[in-house]
């Protein structure tokens, strides 16, 4: 593998759960990774819960935006080395081809989108999310991928996404 990976984050609507995953990986592994995320079917907006979580992580949020998973599956598209998907509907959806068969796995985190209540527990909702996407993350980040062998690496992001 290069020594600079180009990760994928996949969700249905790409409003918050994948943009907190490209947030988290573009601070915390910025040195050899570089995030991307997008969605089957994109909102077209990022919520604001999930820029506050971001906010009070102190994680930039300029430049974030809801898009389609069809940009990374163009031509001229940065090449994937890994996807993930952190929505349950995106993972039983057909995805596109992507470029250079990147090394795939689901990362299921339940959608704060969906989250009803108090505000108090919508802002928990997302919290939650916010911190299931940091530890998988991390773990991730942990992963000496140099000295894996690829099938060493596919077992590893499967793991991680069964935490």
């Amino acid at each position: 593998m290069d020594e600079r990976y180009n990760v994928l984050f996949l969700c249905t609507g790409n409003s918050a759960r994948s943009i907190m995953a490209e947030a988290i990986l573009n601070r915390k592994g910025r040195s050899l990774f570089a995030a991307f995320s997008a969605g089957s079917h994109p909102s077209g907006l990022v919520r604001d819960e999930a820029l506050e979580q971001l906010a009070v992580a102190g994680l930039p949020t300029e430049g974030l935006r809801s898009k389609s998973w069809d940009e990374f599956a163009k031509p001229d598209a940065p090449k994937m080395d890994f996807v993930f998907t952190v929505c349950d509907n995106a993972a039983r959806e057909v995805c596109p081809i992507w470029p250079g068969q990147p090394m795939t796995a689901h990362w299921g985190v339940p959608d704060p989108a969906v989250a009803t209540g108090t505000p108090e527990q919508i802002e928990r909702a997302y919290r939650q999310a916010f911190l299931i996407l940091d530890r998988r993350i991390m773990l991730f980040l942990s992963l000496p991928l140099s000295s894996l062998s690829q099938l060493a690496i596919q077992k590893e992001i499967d793991r991680i996404g069964q935490q």
